[in-house]
């Protein structure tokens, strides 16, 4: 009997060993440029369904640590004119679209049955920034772990059809860089999935994209009391997204500090190789249970609403500029 047991826990160790192995290996391709952000992402799904993930209990900080770190160091890469044009131009539609997509969502939640606080959940992910807008309204409608946990899940497996889907539209309908970045930043809920889209298409998207989802991101704050007040919990905290404070102040030191420069392509280099390892971490969260937990109502709904922005934004964009 004790032989048996140390054989089962030899076998535990080989195993963790291995993942870790594994999972060293695509970090370093990630480091080394080897393989692009998609790419990534697509084998952190892979292998956590093949060989699982070793270090799951640490993976929602690092991806938060590192998307956070990412989108700074992008920042000084970037131009604070263009960005106050981008932004500008954005903002209509950006309050166009996180409205219309939470009264839409309120209303298809309510047809399809689906839990009243995951519906709003999925709702304000999709409408504004999705896991960080999730993971700010979640203590503000106090929703318990697996209502946090099926939102999130929806918004993960959606993100990642996004990173593949949207630079192939972009190129079939022949979209501009600008078109593009802002179609992006409308219309994918996460902000890692946008930046890696937008990358993928083109260094102005790219830069597009940033600007106006970081722009869109500040909505938290007055979603997050609207919110507070629609269900009635006046003493609820709200999450402000300070990065995106650093991302301004990185982007203004990039425009108006030029001794900077020497150094600058280095830190949006490291920045990017930071997106690729954060985007591999997110597919290593999409196990098969992970998968299942979702449920069919709430992936519809997420579907549903999915479909419903990302259409709103390219018509608004290629028929009402």
């Amino acid at each position: 009997m004790k032989t048996q047991q140390n054989t089962a826990s030899h076998l535990i160790d080989v195993n963790l060993f291995l993942q870790q192995i594994i999972f060293g290996a695509v970090i370093l391709l990630c480091v080394f440029s080897i393989i692009s952000p998609p790419i990534a992402l697509l084998l952190g799904v892979l292998i956590v369904n093949v060989f699982g993930n070793p270090f799951l209990e640490f993976n929602h900080k690092a991806i938060t640590f590192l998307l956070q770190f990412s989108v700074v160091g992008l920042g000084f890469g970037m131009n604070t004119s263009s960005a106050i044009s981008a932004g500008k131009e954005g903002f209509l539609l950006t309050v166009l679209s996180i409205f219309s997509t939470l009264i839409f969502g309120t209303l298809l939640g309510k047809w399809l049955k689906t839990d009243k606080k995951t519906s709003h959940l999925i709702s304000c992910g999709t409408a504004i920034c999705g896991g960080s807008a999730i993971a700010a309204i979640s203590p503000t409608i106090k929703s318990n772990e697996n209502q946090t946990s099926i939102a999130l899940g929806v918004i993960f497996i959606l993100n990642s059809v996004a990173l593949f889907v949207f630079p192939f539209i972009g190129h079939q309908l022949d979209l501009s860089q600008k078109d593009f970045g802002l179609w992006c930043a409308i219309a994918i809920h996460d902000t890692s999935s946008v930046v890696g889209a937008a990358n993928k298409y083109g260094a102005q998207a790219l830069q597009i994209a940033t600007t106006v989802k970081l722009a869109r991101a500040l909505w938290i704050i007055p979603i997050s009391i609207l919110t507070a007040i629609i269900f009635k919990n006046k003493n609820s905290k709200i999450k402000i997204p300070y990065f995106i404070g650093l991302f301004v102040l990185a982007m203004l030191l990039n425009s108006y500090v030029p001794q900077i420069a020497i150094f600058t392509p280095n830190v949006v280099g490291i920045a990017k190789i930071g997106l690729t390892i954060t985007l591999f971490l997110i597919g290593a969260t999409l196990n098969s249970n992970a998968l299942k937990s979702v449920g069919v109502k709430p992936l519809l709904q997420g579907v549903f609403l999915w479909i419903f922005i990302a259409g709103l934004g390219l018509m608004s964009i290629l028929y009402l500029k």
